[in-house]
This record gives structure tokens, sequence and C-alpha cells, in this order.
């Protein structure tokens, strides 16, 4: 099946398209957001690596099979290295509770790399999910050495 296809644009209108398509719950445009290279990553919370489209495609369609996350980027530190884009962003989820919808937090990292096709995802990697926000640490660490 073909792939839908994205404007050139920038790594952070691909962002918006991965984050869109989850919402969505389409799998099909979640992958179109991904690089055409088999080496692509991607780690869920408290998962395996998953390297290659058939592996990374098998987990989303999982993730998707009973509809759409709501789950919205926040706070993006964005690392740009010429034809390199990393994204560290918080993921504020909404999960369904013994008191109603709650949010939950996810540290993720969005690895983006420009290609013929334009800019497209090489890497998601999510960490396990917390219900408190977590806080920047801004101040410097101590010199070890």
């Amino acid at each position: 099946m073909p792939r839908p296809k994205f404007s050139p644009g920038t790594a952070d209108d691909i962002e918006a398209a991965f984050y869109d398509a989850l919402h969505q719950g389409d799998p099909e445009r979640l992958m179109a957001c991904w690089a055409d290279e088999e080496d692509i990553v991607c780690v869920h919370p408290g998962g395996q690596r998953l390297i290659g489209h058939t592996a990374v495609r098998a987990a989303f369609e999982a993730l998707l099979a009973n509809g759409g996350v709501r789950v919205q980027p926040e706070r993006a530190r964005r690392i740009d290295a010429g034809g390199c884009s990393v994204h560290s962003v918080i993921e504020r989820i909404e999960v369904m509770s013994d008191d109603g919808p709650a949010h939950a937090w996810v540290l993720a990292t969005n690895v983006y790399a420009k290609t013929v096709h334009g800019w497209r995802m090489v890497a998601h990697h999510a960490s396990p999910g917390s219900r408190n926000e977590p806080a920047d640490a801004l101040s410097a660490p101590p010199v070890l050495h």
C-alpha cells in the first residue's frame, strides 16, 4: 500500500504529524512520518528496542488497535545539527483512572534526519510514565575532575 506523502517541511512539521496520527489512531499516517531506511529504531515505555519498519509498525498497530492515544508533546528542547534534529519532549498523556480522566507524563526523545523525501523520524525512545509532571533539572552538575 502506498504511504501518504508529506511535503519536505521541517522536523517540527513531521513531529506534529506524528503526534496527530497517534491522536487520530492512524498507523498509515504515523508510519509515513518515519524514514524509509530499515534501521529505524523505536522504544516504547518499558518495552524492547524495535528495529525496522515491520517491528515498529506492528507495535504501533497494537497500540492503536482500540483507537487513538491522547498524547500532547510539551516543553520541547531541540538540538539541530545539519541534517539531524533531536527533540526531547515531555509527552502529556490522557489516561482513564478510577476517578475519571487523569494525566500521565512520559519523557521521550525523537530523532529526525533530513532525507531525500524531507525530514523523517529515525528514532523514538520513550521512558516509563509517571503520574507526576517531571521537572527539568537546569542547574549544572558539579565537576567530577
